[in-house]
């Protein structure tokens, strides 16, 4: 069965980025912290980020997520996701305007228009196609930002939300819970590793 899965890292006062994001500082001023476990050497860091990987069939992304990943300075056959791990997932991107040009032309895009219910529809297909390949099911991943996240979970797409609680205050940014209706959540799992804690739960 196919699930929607919301992954993102947030610091202790809960934003998703530092002070000032933009298109050259993507994750703002102080943010790259928030993504140390990514490139960890800490086994269990290396076993979320596999195992995360690996459940991806299709990934839903934000604008400016994707401009920013897709820009000069963004994802490489280094960084990017999945980098260094398993395969490339399907890239699903929600958007007011499609880009003239994509710059990763080695990923699998979709534009979708018509807001986030809709791009997680088409995700859910390319997710299930993908699973039937694969001989397993595999997810939909929310990889943000945090706008996009937060309208998903006010739309009641989510199934389970999963947060890599970076052990950083930035003091300001993006918040990832900015006057979020009450949200009712069941801890499934809780794993400490020595850059974050990382945090699963059930969204009822």
């Amino acid at each position: 069965m196919t699930r929607i899965i919301a992954d993102i890292s947030v610091s202790l006062d809960g934003f998703v980025t530092g002070p000032d994001p933009g298109p050259d500082n993507g994750l703002g001023t102080g943010g790259e912290a928030l993504h140390t476990w990514a490139f960890s050497d800490d086994p269990e860091d290396r076993r979320l980020l596999r195992e995360g990987t690996a459940r991806s069939g299709a990934v839903v992304l934000g604008r400016r997520l994707f401009d920013i990943v897709d820009g000069p300075g963004g994802w490489d056959d280094t960084t990017g996701y999945g980098a260094s791990e398993v395969g490339k997932p399907s890239f699903v991107v929600v958007t007011g305007t499609p880009p003239e040009a994509v710059r990763l032309t080695d990923l699998d895009w979709t534009f979708v228009t018509t807001g986030v219910a809709d791009a997680v529809a088409v995700a859910r297909e390319r997710a299930e196609a993908a699973s039937a390949a694969a001989g397993r099911d595999l997810d939909v991943v929310l990889m943000g930002g945090g706008t996009l996240i937060g309208s998903a979970l006010d739309a009641g797409l989510v199934d389970i939300l999963a947060l890599h609680l970076a052990p950083v205050v930035l003091g300001g940014g993006t918040p990832l819970f900015p006057g979020r209706a009450p949200q009712a959540l069941v801890q499934r799992s809780v794993t400490p590793t020595s850059t974050a804690t990382h945090l699963t739960y059930d969204v009822l």
